[in-house]
């Protein structure tokens, strides 16, 4: 018995049943299964370049320690990314391959990190944040765009190489995330001249970040279940990563104005400061997450946890760490110039 509701997928034809997309899979798993041995261990440690954890970290470390505006732009665009990737997840509800097709076979443990709906691509649109953002950037050395251009690639097609999503999640993931990428990038350059439009970027940005989140929780969802009667995918459940979102925007946001405001620290110091800039923040961010969030939460539950949770990650990144810089680094005797 299968209960269905309509949705965008559906309208779209991306169907469960049988297409050209399922056949690539079929193509690129038999190869995998067959000669693809050192394609395959090479893709499956690709694919680490698009975890959330991954983009997180590269992007706390470029902003307190490399380049303070080339970290704001990162973080904003891939805040901004979070925010379309929730809400063209919850409105095209696509199915992961191997619910679609029970031929599919995802290599190895690739379905651990594979949550949510199919469409677009999480880790995609990590990828083309940080080194999508990187190779969009005309001020950046040739060689750095070639290389990073040439990880978000690897990142995408790992996805499919390895089961966990279609041609078409990685294709609408990557154009989506250099569009954002590219928007923020107009934006940052119109606050350069415009630079008191700081809080009216924030209001929209949080504004926006609700609206999805608004959207993710009232809308319908295709109800499916499997031969034994199980749901095959909890909607409501997977909007939660849409939810964290908003936690994630609204923290980068509220720190980045606050930073502004009160802080101003600054990347133009010595390679031996950025280093100790690097491991101490990222940790103090190690035993933020994995210690003091999950006591402070305990006892939350429903999106407001994910919320909290994600608020206080971008918050400490933009706000409090730089706030710690400002007042506890010791000033240093000649500065070494950085972007």
């Amino acid at each position: 018995m299968i209960k269905t509701v309509p949705c965008l997928c559906r309208l779209m034809g991306i169907r469960k049943d049988k297409k050209v997309d399922i056949d690539i899979l079929l193509a690129l798993q038999e190869f995998r299964n067959g000669v693809g041995g050192s394609l395959t261990s090479f893709l499956s440690k690709m694919t680490f370049y698009g975890e959330l954890s991954t983009a997180i970290i590269l992007m706390a470390a470029i902003y307190w320690a490399i380049s303070k505006e080339f970290g704001t732009y990162l973080l904003m665009g891939w805040s901004g990314n979070r925010i379309v990737n929730g809400f063209l997840k919850v409105t095209a509800c696509a199915y992961r391959p191997w619910i679609r097709d029970a031929r599919i076979v995802p290599y190895g443990n690739s379905m651990t990190t594979a949550t949510g709906y199919s469409f677009p691509s999480g880790h995609t649109m990590n990828a083309t944040s940080v080194f999508g953002g990187t190779l969009l950037r005309k001020d950046m050395p040739g060689a750095l765009r070639i290389f990073a251009g040439c990880i978000m690639v690897l990142v995408a097609f790992s996805r499919i190489f390895l089961g966990v999503h279609t041609p078409q999640d990685i294709l609408v993931g990557t154009v989506a995330g250099l569009v954002v990428m590219g928007l923020v990038m107009k934006m940052m350059q119109w606050l350069e001249a415009h630079p008191e439009k700081d809080i009216l970027v924030l209001v929209i940005g949080i504004a926006c970040a609700v609206a999805v989140a608004i959207y993710a929780a009232v809308k319908p969802y295709p109800v499916d279940y499997d031969a034994e009667g199980k749901i095959l995918v909890d909607g409501a459940k997977m909007a939660n990563d849409t939810f964290k979102g908003v936690g994630w925007c609204a923290g980068f946001l509220v720190g980045w104005i606050l930073e502004k405001r009160f802080v101003g620290f600054t990347t133009e110091v010595s390679m031996k400061t950025r280093c100790a800039r690097i491991c101490i923040g990222l940790f103090i961010y190690y035993a933020l997450t994995l210690v003091l969030v999950p006591l402070l939460v305990k006892g939350i539950t429903g999106p407001a946890n994910g919320m909290i949770t994600s608020f206080i990650q971008l918050f400490y990144i933009s706000f409090i760490f730089p706030w710690g810089i400002k007042h506890f680094e010791k000033p240093e005797g000649k500065a070494v110039s950085a972007r």
